[in-house]
C-alpha cells in the first residue's frame, strides 16, 4: 500500500511539473517541433536570434558605407544652413519693405496734419459733431471766445520717428498724461504743455519737464491724493506715513506757482467710463486710461481736437509700447485695470465719425 501510493504521489508530481513546463514554454512563446521534422531546431528563438543578427549586420553595413555616411553628412548640413540663412534673408527683405511703407505712411500723415493747421479753425465743430453722433457724454463746455485747437498727445510707441513735434507745438492747446516727456523728445512729441494731466505717482521727477507748461490737472481718486496735492501747492513735504499709501513713490515739490494747479472734475471721469460701457458686450468696472478722459475732456474745452501717439497695436507684442522707453507692448496685455480694446474701438468711432483728428493714423 505504501508503495502505491508513492507511484501514485510521484505522478502527480511529474504532472504538475508537466503543467508548470508546458505554462512556461506558452508564456515564452516557444514552439516545439517535431524531432523528425528534417532536423529543424526545437526552439523557434533560435530562428529569432538568427533574424535580429542579419538585421544587426544591414545596420552596420549602411553605418559603414562611406558613401552613405558622406550624401548623409552633406544633406544635413545642407539642411542646418537653410534653416539658419533662409529666415534670416526673408527677415530682411521684410524689414527693407517695412521701412519704405513707413517713410510713405508718415509723409501722408505729415501732409494731412499741415492741411489741417493751415485750415481756419472750425468754431464749435466738436460739439456739433458730437451732437449729431451721440457718440460721446455731454459735459457743460466752456463755450465762447475765440475758436480754440486741441492735441491730446498720448504716449504710445505709435508717435516714435514721426516728426510731429513741430506740428504739434501750433495747437492752442496742448494736452499730456502723467510723466509722459517733453525734453529729449521735441522733434516727436513737440516741446510746449498746456495741461498734464496726473495723478499724484505719475508726476514728472525732472524739473524741465515743467518748463513751458501752463497747467498741472490732478485726477484724484482717493483723499490722500489731495494731501498730496496740499503739500506741493504749500511747499511742505507730506509726512512719511502718509506715503507710505501711494502704490508708487511720488515727488515732493513741483516748481509751478500756486495758481498753475487745477483739480480735474471727476464728472469726466465718470462720464468716459459710462461711454465705454456701451462698447462692452459684459459690462466690466474698469477704469478709463487717463488718455481717454482726456480726449472726453478735450472735447468739452476745444473747438477742434486732434489726438497724436493713440493706437495700441497688440497683435505686435515687440512694439514699443511707450515713445519714450523699451518696455514692449505684450506689457500691456498683463494689465487688468484698463481695457485697451474697448477704448479702441471708442476713439476710432470718434475718428470715423470726423469729431476728431488722428494724426498717427493708429486708430
Amino acid at each position: 500500500m505504501r508503495s502505491i501510493r508513492t507511484n501514485r504521489n510521484c505522478q502527480d508530481y511529474i504532472y504538475e511539473l508537466r503543467g508548470q513546463t508546458l505554462s512556461a514554454m506558452v508564456a515564452l512563446k516557444l514552439g516545439v517541433k517535431d524531432p523528425e521534422d528534417n532536423g529543424l531546431p526545437v526552439l523557434a528563438r533560435d530562428t529569432e536570434q538568427a533574424a535580429g543578427i542579419n538585421s544587426k549586420t544591414e545596420s552596420r553595413k549602411f553605418f559603414i558605407s562611406r558613401e552613405r555616411n558622406l550624401w548623409l553628412s552633406l544633406i544635413l548640413l545642407l539642411g542646418c544652413y537653410s534653416a539658419v540663412l533662409f529666415p534670416a534673408f526673408l527677415a530682411k527683405e521684410q524689414l527693407v519693405w517695412d521701412n519704405g511703407s513707413a517713410q510713405n505712411r508718415d509723409t501722408v500723415l505729415l501732409n494731412r496734419s499741415a492741411a489741417f493747421l493751415s485750415r481756419a479753425c472750425r468754431l464749435g465743430w466738436c460739439g456739433e459733431r458730437l451732437r449729431a453722433t451721440a457718440l460721446c457724454p455731454r459735459l457743460p463746455g466752456f463755450g465762447g471766445g475765440a475758436c480754440s485747437r486741441c492735441v491730446v498727445v498720448g504716449s504710445g510707441g505709435v508717435l516714435q520717428g514721426r516728426g510731429l513735434g513741430a506740428h504739434i507745438d501750433q495747437y492752442d492747446i496742448i494736452i499730456r498724461m502723467n510723466n509722459a516727456p517733453v525734453y529729449g523728445f521735441e522733434r516727436d512729441a513737440g516741446s510746449r504743455t498746456t495741461i498734464r494731466l496726473m495723478y499724484p505717482e505719475g508726476a514728472p521727477r525732472s524739473y524741465r519737464e515743467y518748463r513751458n507748461t501752463s497747467l498741472v490737472v490732478l485726477v484724484v481718486f482717493k483723499g490722500l491724493d489731495l494731501d498730496w496735492l496740499a503739500s506741493v501747492v504749500s511747499k511742505e513735504r507730506l509726512d512719511w506715513w502718509s506715503k507710505l499709501w501711494f502704490w508708487r513713490e511720488v515727488v515732493d515739490s513741483i516748481p509751478l506757482q500756486p495758481e498753475n494747479f487745477r483739480i480735474l472734475n471727476p464728472e469726466i471721469i465718470l462720464q468716459t467710463g459710462l461711454a465705454l460701457q456701451a462698447y462692452t458686450k459684459q459690462p466690466r468696472q474698469t477704469m478709463p486710461t487717463l488718455g481717454t478722459s482726456a480726449v472726453v475732456m478735450a472735447l468739452q474745452l476745444c473747438d477742434e481736437v486732434s489726438l497724436a501717439g493713440f493706437g495700441y497695436d497688440l497683435t505686435r507684442p515687440d512694439a514699443p509700447l511707450h515713445y519714450y522707453e523699451s518696455l514692449h507692448m505684450d506689457a500691456m496685455r498683463s494689465q487688468v485695470v484698463h481695457d485697451i480694446s474697448v477704448e479702441k474701438l471708442f476713439l476710432r468711432e470718434l475718428v470715423m465719425a470726423q469729431v476728431v483728428n488722428d494724426l498717427t493714423g493708429a486708430l
